[in-house]
């Protein structure tokens, strides 16, 4: 199974041993105390960023609790992610506004550029891409934001010097 010093846990590229070591220390504090999944889940998504499959197979195990069980509210909220995510997020707005101001456009050259697509995350982990319907800055469309930064007034060329900032 591993060889990073401890038999149970998965071999996981993405998880290093101070992770584990969080890990580890989360399942002891919520470990047979009632609605621990959701903050033992939420906490081991923030260590490694997402929550991959043996990892929540992992937590069940620890916590002494069905796979199913767990996997199940992992599944279930849309706050955790089963797929790893970028550095940085592009959400592009595909609301009306946006679209008849050409967002498909923008949105084209994003996935040209980086080869993603909605829902994705570039090879190396730069962007992941998302659609929103409304973003509520229908005076800036064709709009999209980055991580928290809304930029307005997006075309095809401008969306790609946008995103070369964000590294």
């Amino acid at each position: 199974m591993s060889s990073n010093g401890n038999g149970d846990r998965p071999d996981l590229a993405d998880v290093t041993f101070d992770m584990w070591i969080k890990i580890d220390g989360i399942i002891s504090e919520y470990k047979g105390k009632p609605g621990a999944t959701i903050p033992v889940l939420r906490k081991c998504q923030d260590t490694v960023g997402y929550l991959p499959r043996p990892l929540i197979d992992y937590v069940a195990r620890r916590m002494g609790m069905p796979r199913s069980e767990v996997y199940g509210v992992a599944t279930f909220y849309a706050l955790f992610t089963l797929q790893p995510k970028g550095r940085h997020c592009i959400k592009a707005c595909e609301g009306t506004a946006c679209y008849v101001r050409g967002i498909k456009e923008v949105v084209g050259r994003i996935k040209d550029k980086y080869k993603v697509g909605f829902g994705e995350t570039t090879e190396d982990r730069r962007f992941s891409l998302e659609s929103v319907r409304c973003l509520g800055a229908c005076g800036l469309a064709p709009v999209v934001v980055v991580d928290s930064d809304t930029h307005g007034g997006m075309t095809p060329d401008k969306v790609t010097q946008v995103l070369e900032h964000y590294k």
